[in-house]
Parts: C-alpha cells; structure tokens; sequence
C-alpha cells in the first residue's frame, strides 16, 4: 500500500484534540485511530503494537542486524481544532498545472498566497474541499512511518537496527510529549516526521510558553459609573494595546519571535486574554516574559491591586542547545535525503513539535519533512509523490 492511500484513509478519522479538556487524550476520538494503528500495525506483524492507557501508541521491528543503533520514528494523531476537521471530503488534482485552485466551496487555493504549492506542479495533489483541514498535519506523518515499516517488514535485505515506533496524541495542543514512555520505547535516537515541505530538517524550534491574563473589573450601572466603574474588557485591551503590534506572528518571519492573542473572552467584571508566546533566542524569551508581568504592575497601579493577573506556564524549550551535541543524528538525516535525491534544507521550525520536550527528556530527536503545505488551516494540502518519496527517505534513515 502507498501512503497517499493510507493517508486517505487515516483522515477520515476526526481527531481533533482540545485544549480545554484536562484528560490524556484531551478527546476520545483520537483513541479510535489509535486503536485502529494498532490493529494495523500488528496485523502487518509488528507483534508488540499497543495503545496505552493515555492513547500513546507504540510498536517495534526487531533488528536484523547486530551493531546497528535503535532508531525511533515518531508522528502525532490529533490536528488542530481552530478550523473544523469534518466532514472530510478530499479529491485528488491529478498533473496538477501550478495554478491557483479552485476548492469546492469557492475558496481559492492561490499559488500566490502559498507559495509551496507551486512546487507541486506535475504532481497529484490532495486538497480539501475547502470547508475543513487536511489533517495532514499529521497524519502524512503517521502514512509515511506505517508504509516504511511495511516496507522494511516485507524486503529482508533491508538492514536495520530496532525500529522503535511512536504515535502521540494531543500535540496540537503542546501535550504530545507529557506522557511519552521514552524508557519504554526503547530508542538511541529518534525524529518526528512532523515538518514540511521535502527536505526539511529542523533541530531549532522556538521556546514556547502559554500567557494568561485575567482581568477583573467593577461593574455599576453605566448612568452611575463615572469614577466608579472599571470595565474589564477595556482593561484588557489597553493590555494587548501595550503589547508591540509588530511583534505579532503576521508581522514577524525566521528566527523573530512573537506574541499570538489566541483567544478572548470579557464583559465589565471579567475578562480573559489567552497568549502565546514564542523566540527562539532563551533570553528575548524570558524578556517576553518579563514583559507580560511588567504590564501587569502597570495596569494595577493605574486601576487598583489584584486588577490584572497573568500566569505563565512553558510549554517547551529550543531543542538546539543539546541536538548541536549529537550533529550526527542530523546528518544521518541529511545523507538520507541526499540518498533518494533531494537535496535537504535546514531551517528553524516556527513552532514546535514532540521532538522538542522528548529531547530534554533524554531522546535526542530532531524533525523532518512530511510534504504536507499550508498546515493548520482550509488549505491545507499535500502531494502523493512526495509523500512516496517521503516513505523513501525514512526507509534509508533507519537501515544500513
């Protein structure tokens, strides 16, 4: 089976987590595909494939050769929940010409916009019909890993180490890694085949962290409120005001960072601004931060103690700091790109991925590419030729 099939089979699974939710997964629904993976993977004779209580999947291909390293691939189920997920209803644009696309709601998928999409010229396209995600993010992922185990179980020849299999759920939402069994999984090192376009690798991913502001007003009547009344919704835009608005995500590009109101909610007496907050530098990081709090002392000293509160809470750190230790681990990436023809491109990831938080917990694990383009929204697309050759690479990163 190729993986473009699998992958057109994968997405018809809603799997979008929440954030809102304190379970692991944060939604039943990604214990569906998790199961059914396990039943893949044991059915295609990965005999020691589960699904954990939290919905981690995990699953191994022995090794057939002594002296080789225990090499992890590792992908996530969830997709974002910022746009819908389903109903499902993606086609395939057979050679397509380059330009801009028209979906099925009338959306345009515009070259111009998303510039990758031209690299697909010539090749099988799969798009959305324009009213949900593709779910390639990351369910490309997830198709590529499970047609290269496929592969390297049929074809002897073929010589590995222990190819150690991870499946998470609840990525989108910064929590994939939490409740990763890193002991148990068994590997050296591993990647998440989470990234972009073919040829990416990324082992430089932003410090995250995720900002609260709480913001509590006194409200009175409006024909009583002069010198009285402090309406928490106001508060709280003055707090986003003081914010630098070209420190936003679509005003900053490469290694700048930024702050992303994500989410707001207020009326006089209560209001909420949800952050996040993002740079790759540790210490412009932490002066983000820093910021936030400064802000805040502001704003009380203006309307009142306990006005405005903030809370921060990292999500996870630049992986760099400890990948620039193992380089080998990237360039085995990289001589497996250049092994099945393309030439590879390092950048920085603007986000993050499980790799991030599992290599502070001892598994050295970098990124790479999935094919997939214009992730997290309508968009969102991906090419069966890359996807194949995708697969390619993964089966020469792990063998001999």
């Amino acid at each position: 089976m190729r993986a473009y099939e699998r992958f057109l089979n994968y997405i018809q699974y809603d799997t979008a987590s929440d954030a809102n939710s304190h379970t692991c997964p944060s939604t039943e629904k990604q214990l569906v595909l998790g199961r059914a993976l396990a039943d893949e993977m044991r059915a295609m004779g990965i005999a020691d494939a589960r699904i954990d209580e939290h919905g981690y999947v995990y699953g191994s291909i022995p090794a057939n050769t002594e002296g080789l390293p225990a090499i992890g691939l590792i992908s996530h189920m969830d997709v974002v929940d910022c746009v819908p997920s389903a109903p499902m209803n993606a086609s395939i644009i057979e050679n397509y010409d380059g330009g801009p696309v028209t979906l099925k709601n009338g959306l345009v998928l515009d070259p111009a916009v998303f510039p990758e999409v031209a690299g697909a010229r010539g090749k099988r396209l799969i798009v959305t019909d324009g009213n949900t995600s593709l779910g390639a993010d990351d369910k490309a992922g997830v198709s590529e890993i499970m047609t290269a185990c496929e592969r390297l179980l049929s074809d002897p020849t073929l010589k590995h180490g222990k190819i150690c299999i991870g499946f998470t759920p609840d990525e989108e939402i910064g929590r994939g890694a939490n409740l990763f069994d890193v002991q148990g999984f068994g590997a050296d090192f591993a990647y998440t085949v989470d990234g972009g376009v073919v040829g990416d690798i990324n082992y430089e991913n932003f410090n995250a962290a995720a900002g609260m502001v709480t913001v509590h007003g006194r409200s009175v009547h409006p024909g009583s409120a002069k010198n009285i009344m402090v309406n928490a919704s106001v508060v709280a835009m003055e707090f986003a005001s003081m914010l630098p608005p070209q420190e936003r995500p679509e005003h900053t590009e490469g290694r700048e960072g930024f702050y992303h109101l994500v989410d707001m909610k207020g009326q006089e007496d209560l209001a909420t601004l949800q952050y996040i907050i993002r740079d790759h530098d540790r210490a412009k990081f932490e002066s983000r931060k820093a910021r936030f709090a400064a802000i805040a002392d502001y704003l009380n000293g203006k309307y009142g103690p306990g006005t405005v509160e903030v809370a921060i809470r990292d999500s996870y750190f630049n992986m760099r700091q400890i990948i620039e230790g193992r380089m080998d681990i990237v360039q085995r990436a990289l001589d497996a790109y250049r092994a099945v023809g393309v030439e590879p491109l390092i950048s920085p990831i603007r986000g993050g991925t499980d790799g991030a938080t599992l290599t502070f917990k001892g598994l050295p694990c970098p990124n790479i590419g999935t094919g997939g383009m214009n992730f997290h929204g309508r968009f969102e697309c991906i090419a069966v030729e890359d996807m194949d050759k995708m697969t390619d690479m993964l089966v020469r990163l792990v063998t001999e």
